[in-house]
């Protein structure tokens, strides 16, 4: 049987995914931070892009410049400062009216952004503090040029602020230091560590107390060296620190009133109270970075006729295409220009297309987050429904991966706070009586059950277990456990206090 070549038509259909739909997928999943860079970035490449002023509505239509049939109607509004109003043909045939966002971005492209920020490390002069300075190391360069003039000891100050790390606590043995500086300068050749260790006491005692400390322990002692002997409880509170430190962690109370001679708990309780007064990290006192704010992107209000949800007027962005650059764009000839031109126009349309679609989602997926979880919003935390993505996703017919997209670095700001969308997804629990509890709820019952606990005696896991029974929630001892470790909360033998 032989075998002849021939030719054939086979129709197949292939998901296509274009630049102009990937940048509407990757808008969604940016945060308003990134997403503000983003616009910033096409501000600077794209000549046809600009601001709208704060009166303007939020995006103008454009006209489509290719349209010769319109150009002199659209020439006449130009010179009368009024934007185009409507889109042509020619846009709404190639631009569809809802872009799709079920596709990753970083599949195919990725981003790496970087900002080039220098730093100066000009030495501060005189006695005039530097005020831009925000880090520890600043803090105590400054403080150390007012104390010391000696070039000798000052250099030795300087080596070991560096090597003091953001908590206030020195990270280097003396020895080492001493011997790195012996390397470091002839003027050090017969340094030994006595001089390191006076030029450290100087430091410890600089703002915030407790800096330059090699332990926990020494750092809790020099700030209590700071307070006022006056201060009552002082010494106790020394000796305990000083010799008995381990033993208050092990919540060895009856141990602790012996050794301290105490005739009663409230007098360890006092001295308790003034050790946890202090700061066992002194140098995050000290701001080392810029504030990060959350911007919320929704914002949640009570009305008379229920709740409503609406975008962050001060993240969206109010972009356009400038009015005289389209004008340029109908003259229809082929010249370098004007092709130039066309291209960054096409560009300009879809970021602003795709930033529409982008506001639409998140409020959409906002609006019927919002419409399950009413009862957390109107009585708290123990009334959040258990809610996974697949149920927003299949109640506004949008793909799951497009919800985890629009929900990720997204915050909605409600009378309770401000949350980012995320947080209101958590797995369910089956109750005794056929229903379910989300793990949020769960947790925030925990955290009301140890809140009330004894004192004396708090609540064992399996105690906590109990409790949750007797509400309804069946859950093991060690998912007790579980969701009481994500909370930070220490167990029970950690837990108990005196009062």
């Amino acid at each position: 049987m032989s075998m002849k070549p021939s030719l054939g038509l086979n129709l197949s259909h292939n998901l296509v995914i274009t630049p102009q739909l990937q940048q509407a997928i990757y808008l969604l999943q940016l945060s308003t931070l990134d997403l503000q860079q983003e616009i910033q970035q096409a501000l600077e490449s794209n000549p046809l892009l600009e601001m709208e002023e704060a009166d303007e509505a939020l995006i103008q239509p454009q006209a489509d410049p290719f349209d010769t049939s319109t150009r002199e109607a659209q020439k006449a509004e130009a010179q009368q400062d009024a934007a185009p109003s409507e889109m042509n043909q020619w846009e709404e045939s190639n631009l569809p009216t809802e872009l799709a966002v079920d596709t990753a971005w970083d599949d195919i492209y990725s981003h790496d952004y970087s900002s080039g920020s220098g730093s100066s490390d000009e030495q501060m002069e005189g006695y005039e503090r530097d005020t831009t300075a925000a880090t520890l190391s600043d803090h105590l360069l400054w403080q150390l040029n007012l104390n010391l003039h000696n070039e000798h000891d000052r250099l030795i100050g300087e080596t070991l602020i560096d090597s003091i790390n953001a908590e206030g606590y020195l990270t280097e043995e003396l020895d080492v230091i001493t011997e790195a500086l012996r390397g470091q300068d002839p003027m050090f050749a017969e340094l030994d560590s006595d001089e390191v260790q006076a030029v450290l006491r100087l430091i410890q005692r600089f703002d915030p107390p407790g800096v330059g400390a090699r332990d926990l322990r020494e750092c809790l002692l020099l700030q209590l060296e700071q307070l006022p002997e006056s201060t009552p409880r002082l010494a106790s509170a020394r000796k305990l620190v000083d010799q008995y430190l381990e033993v208050l962690a092990g919540r060895d109370y009856r141990f602790l009133i012996r050794r301290l001679k105490l005739n009663s708990e409230d007098e360890l309780q006092d001295i308790i109270t003034l050790i946890q007064q202090l700061n066992p990290r002194p140098g995050s006192t000290i701001e080392s970075e810029a504030s990060s704010y959350i911007i919320p992107d929704l914002l949640v209000t009570r009305t008379k006729h229920g709740w409503r949800v609406e975008l962050n007027p001060e993240t969206l962005p109010k972009l356009r295409v400038q009015p005289h650059y389209a004008d340029l764009i109908r003259r229809a000839d082929s010249s370098d220009t004007n092709v130039y031109l066309k291209d960054h126009y096409r560009e300009a349309q879809w970021l602003i297309k795709s930033l529409q679609s982008r506001s639409e989602t998140l409020l959409k997926v906002g609006s019927k987050i919002v419409e399950v979880q009413q009862d957390f919003l109107e009585k708290g935390d123990e009334y959040m429904k258990p809610m996974v993505l697949a149920d927003i996703a299949n109640a506004i017919e949008m793909h799951e991966s497009t919800v985890s997209r629009a929900t990720t670095q997204k915050y909605i700001h409600t009378p309770r706070g401000i949350f980012e969308l995320k947080y209101f997804f958590s797995s369910h629990v089956s109750t005794a009586e056929g229903g379910e509890a989300s793990s949020t709820a769960i947790r925030a019952m925990l955290k009301k059950l140890i809140s009330s606990e004894p004192p004396r005696k708090p609540l064992s896991d399996s105690k906590l277990a109990d409790l949750l029974a007797e509400s309804g929630i069946q859950i093991a001892r060690r998912t007790v456990a579980k969701y009481r470790e994500a909370m930070n909360i220490p167990p029970s033998s950690e837990r108990k206090r005196l009062r």
